[in-house]
């Protein structure tokens, strides 16, 4: 009891003493897990999101620094092509891997391995696990590549974006990465960038603005320049030129010309030199800006020969001569075009006119990248335009635009297409009939005479654009022609350089031709012998008058063949072997009417043992000038 005011004394450590402790203790686990939660709470609450963009080349990898990065955080990145035919790959590795690994081994190793037929879906992920912390190709059923990564320590790392290497190599193009530390939206594109700086591109690293191209050339007396344009300009891009002569006399000068040809800068070599160098800087982007190389004259005339040509972007290197080839896109180069021909029917030759009638089709290959797309864009493997009229309306680009050259009336076209495929290669197939010009017949051998017929191909493009090439796959002789008279014993291809209003590319298919003679030597020629020899049968008559009678018979036949043989051909200012048989047996019929006239006065002028014997010597001498009427008819139309 309290000794003052009697009430019971609560010792320490009695139950209400207790339970003000247990009170002030749940008070105190309270606030700190609020304390805690609310930490957590603003921890997860920290989103950072960044997106960038770029353009990847063929063989190219983009490096990004990752710097600061802390234990715990989880790093999201997304990335999609958003031109040209790119298959983003996404990969996340340590700062102190060597980036050049990424083109000179992973991509290399991936190809190989391909390349023998090993099975992709084991290949690259067997490979890129040895040398990633972690990577992506293709997520959500697209080509876009998305991955995450929980760092596990403090430090900085790297992100890289290259184009897949299933592609090899062939995948280029346009790209937008989203980056992002604790927002997994990232994943699915759905994320919005919040202004932080995540990733920094590593520009010496990735080679983003570095490009050498090397080119080697001609100058003729024919042709005594040539230009190359350059890929698009960026601000601030240098360029580097550097040319030196290899044959001839020939004396390279360069001008460097804006998209309107306005001179930008200009060279030639130095007095007693071979080679120049020119360097501009340009101060905004640009397209189409063009190199040209010309002949610098010597004591007042072209020089001419060949000529090495090394060009790049921001490479100082190239002015040296021995800058290693490699990296940005510096010329747009002429893009090759494979053309092949195949001849169906030929409906027609009309020898008068001098022209024949094909059925025919006609291929071209070509690989242009701003053709190239992604498969995502249309959810198909292949674009399909059905005209002409559609490609160039759908891809807003021009196409290897041709000419029959030898076309003598209307191309009547039943079917074309153009298939574009995802790296920029586009087949074009054309079916038509037509009527081609033959300006090349000669009939001095007719009618054994082989005829050669072409179907010339001409760009109306310039060869700095378009280069054509043959295209062997694509080139044939049907086994069905329809041509009675012609049966084709040979064909074969040409490429050539023509000039219209500028050096195009020519591409020839021409076939040889020879007739069936089963008509001339049963129609004329077995005749013709018939009658000669049914002439010569004449001499065995007695009567002057009758052989004299069927002779000038025998000359009226002759003049009906050659009407004959004459409405075949156009009125030609030189003789064909038919001709000249023809006019032979004109002449000695001729001659023989004449001789048996003769014989016949010999004859009532009682001088009848004098034209028997003159008869005697002719029998022999009729069939010997028909002999030499034939060798001489060989001999001239250069039979031997």
């Amino acid at each position: 009891m309290h000794a003052r005011t009697g009430r019971p004394v609560r010792e320490p450590g009695s139950r209400n003493g207790r339970a003000r402790a247990a009170g002030r203790a749940l008070f105190l686990a309270l606030l700190l897990g609020v304390l805690v939660s609310t930490g957590a709470a603003q921890m997860q609450e920290k989103v950072d999101v960044q997106e960038l963009t770029g353009r990847i080349e063929p063989g190219q990898a983009i490096i990004y620094d990752l710097p600061d990065m802390q234990a715990g955080e989880t790093l999201y990145a997304y990335a999609e092509g958003t031109s040209g035919n790119l298959d983003p790959f996404l990969a996340v590795t340590n700062p102190d891997f060597n980036t050049s690994r990424v083109r000179n081994e992973f991509t290399i190793e991936v190809s190989n391995s391909l390349a023998a037929g090993q099975d992709p879906l084991r290949v690259i992920p067997e490979t890129a696990g040895r040398y990633f912390l972690a990577w992506n190709d293709d997520t959500n059923g697209t080509y876009d590549a998305a991955l995450q990564y929980n760092i596990p320590a403090d430090g900085n790392y790297l992100l890289i974006v290259i184009g897949s290497p299933a592609k090899r190599g062939q995948t280029f193009g346009d790209y937008r990465l989203l980056v992002g530390i604790g927002a997994p939206q990232v994943l699915t594109d759905q994320a919005e960038p919040t202004g932080a700086t995540i990733a920094i591109l590593n520009a010496s690293a990735s080679k983003m603005r570095v490009g050498v191209r090397e080119v080697t050339g001609n100058i003729s007396a024919n042709e005594t320049s040539t230009y190359y344009t350059l890929s698009p300009i960026e601000t601030n891009d240098t360029f580097y030129a550097f040319i030196e002569a290899t044959s001839g006399n020939l004396i390279p000068a360069m001008i460097l010309r804006d998209y309107g040809g306005k001179p930008l800068a200009a060279v030639a070599p130095a007095t007693g030199t071979t080679s120049a160098t020119l360097q501009y800087t340009f101060s905004g982007a640009s397209s189409n800006n063009r190199l040209e190389v010309l002949s610098s004259p010597l004591n007042g005339a072209n020089t001419t020969g060949d000529f090495r040509l090394l060009t790049g972007l921001n490479a100082p290197g190239v002015l040296t001569g021995n800058e290693s080839p490699g990296g940005r896109s510096v010329l747009q180069e002429p893009i090759p075009v494979k053309v092949g021909v195949e001849l169906d029917q030929i409906t027609s030759v009309d020898q008068v006119s001098e022209n024949f009638a094909v059925v025919a089709n006609i291929w071209m290959e070509w690989t242009d990248p701003a053709l190239a797309f992604s498969p995502d864009e249309c959810n198909c493997r292949v674009k399909i335009y059905r005209s002409i009229d559609d490609f160039v309306e759908a891809e807003g680009s021009r196409w290897p635009e041709f000419t029959l050259y030898n076309q003598q009336a209307q191309r009547w076209t039943q079917n074309q297409i153009i298939v574009v495929q995802p790296n920029g290669t586009a087949t074009y197939f054309e079916h038509f009939w037509t009527t081609l010009q033959a300006p090349e017949f000669n009939f001095r051998a007719y009618p054994f005479d082989t005829q050669e017929f072409f179907i010339r191909i001409d760009s109306l493009y310039p060869e700095e654009l378009y280069v054509y090439e043959p295209w062997p796959e694509k080139t044939a002789v049907g086994t069905q022609l329809g041509e009675e008279e012609w049966y084709i014993t040979s064909s074969d291809t040409n490429i050539s350089t023509v000039e219209i209003t500028t050096q195009n590319s020519r591409y020839s298919f021409n076939f040889i031709a020879a007739r069936h003679l089963t008509f001339y030597l049963l129609r004329i020629l077995l005749p013709i012998l018939i009658i000669i020899l049914l002439t010569y049968i004449t001499f065995l008559l007695k009567d002057y008058a009758k052989r004299a009678e069927i002779a000038s018979a025998n000359l009226l036949l002759f003049i009906a063949f050659n009407f004959t043989i004459a409405g075949n051909l156009p009125h030609l200012g030189y003789l064909t072997f038919l001709d000249s048989i023809l006019i032979a047996t004109f002449v000695i019929t001729g001659a023989t009417v004449a001789y048996n006239l003769y014989l016949r006065w010999l004859a009532t002028a009682a001088q009848k043992e004098i034209a028997e014997r003159i008869d005697r010597v002719i029998v022999w001498l009729y069939p010997l000038a028909y002999v030499a009427a034939l060798i001489f008819g060989l001999l001239v139309e250069g039979f031997f």
